[in-house]
């Protein structure tokens, strides 16, 4: 039996994919608690239109993506952080600093868990910081830290 998943289901699929299974799992189990639905000529219609608006919707996001990644590589951020007398800082720097730094010095909001810094940082200088927008699509920020 063939069947259109509704949400995401472990093991068996993603929302919005033709899947086929058993007819006893399909008709009393994945229909009745509205996991799936039943893959008739209309339903499969539904689906393909459902998947062609997600594609725009994927491409719109990807287009805008790509600005932000584009705004994000021209310039380093800077990074503000109190230091010693041997250019060692207090603390280190984390994502909740760079979140805010681009907020205020690019003008995007990225979530904090996005952001992922690949050295320690505990010096001045310039490093280099990973952002992840979701679904594969991931860029690298420089940024500097500068004492305050």
């Amino acid at each position: 039996m063939q069947v259109i998943l509704i949400q995401d289901v472990n093991n068996l699929g993603g929302a919005h994919e033709l899947v086929t299974v058993k007819d006893g799992y399909g008709r009393n189990y994945l229909i009745p608690q509205k996991l799936a639905v039943e893959a008739n000529s209309s339903n499969l219609k539904k689906m393909q239109e459902r998947q062609k608006q997600l594609a725009k919707k994927e491409e719109k996001l990807l287009a805008e993506i790509n600005s932000v990644v584009s705004v994000l590589q021209e310039s380093p951020l800077k990074i503000g952080a109190k230091t010693g007398t041997s250019g060692k800082i207090f603390g280190s720097v984390t994502s909740v600093q760079i979140a805010r730094a681009i907020r205020e010095q690019k003008g995007y909001e990225i979530d904090r868990r996005r952001i992922t810094i690949v050295d320690d940082v505990k010096e001045l200088g310039s490093y280099k910081a990973k952002i992840d927008f979701g679904k594969g699509h991931e860029t690298e920020v420089e940024f500097e830290v500068v004492a305050e």
